[in-house]
């Protein structure tokens, strides 16, 4: 999956981004609405070559967000089949995690909407969906912003999160593609 925006370039990842995606991981501020909180090297190295055999198999997947301007990493992003955590079985899910220091300048925007409209255009897809904990108001935000929509009588406690966990109630929103 490659897809370029004005700003940015959607690409598989590589060696190269390991280290760089290891320190978004370790951020506690900006996984503070992900669970576990916070992701080691070889966790992230893990996570990786799981969006690389994903994006194999799959012909898209959670990819590097790097700026065209420097090449420098932003973050991830991407689109994903869904686990057992999501009640109605498989489904496209959309993501996204940038490194804080990219945060408010439009990258998560403009990326995502690159996805969304590779996902109607290329994959020929006609639904995708986010989800996300019902305390992660920036994410709902920019989920909202893109079109998507939630409906109350869908949201789900996350199985993978623990009982007590503020993380646990989540939010599924969904986006149909245009007429």
């Amino acid at each position: 999956m490659f897809i370029e925006t004005p700003r940015l370039v959607l690409r598989p990842w590589a060696e190269r981004d390991i280290e760089t995606f290891a320190l978004v991981n370790a951020d506690p501020e900006v996984r503070r609405y992900y669970y576990p909180a916070i992701l080691s090297l070889d966790e992230t190295r893990s996570l990786l070559a799981d969006c690389d055999q994903h994006l194999q198999v799959h012909g898209f997947g959670f990819v590097a967000v790097e700026r065209k301007v420097d090449g420098v990493l932003v973050g991830g992003l991407g689109l994903s089949l869904t686990g057992d955590e999501i009640p109605g079985g498989s489904q496209v899910e959309i993501g996204w995690i940038l490194g804080r220091s990219h945060w408010r300048q439009g990258y998560a925007f403009e990326a995502a909407s690159a996805c969304l409209e590779h996902a109607w255009s290329t994959l020929g897809l006609r639904q995708v969906i986010g989800y996300t904990s019902s305390i992660n108001t920036p994410s709902r935000a920019l989920m909202e912003r893109l079109g998507m929509r939630s409906d109350p009588a869908e949201d789900f406690p996350d199985p993978t999160v623990p009982e007590d966990n503020a993380l646990r109630p989540h939010v599924l929103y969904r986006i149909d593609r245009p007429a």
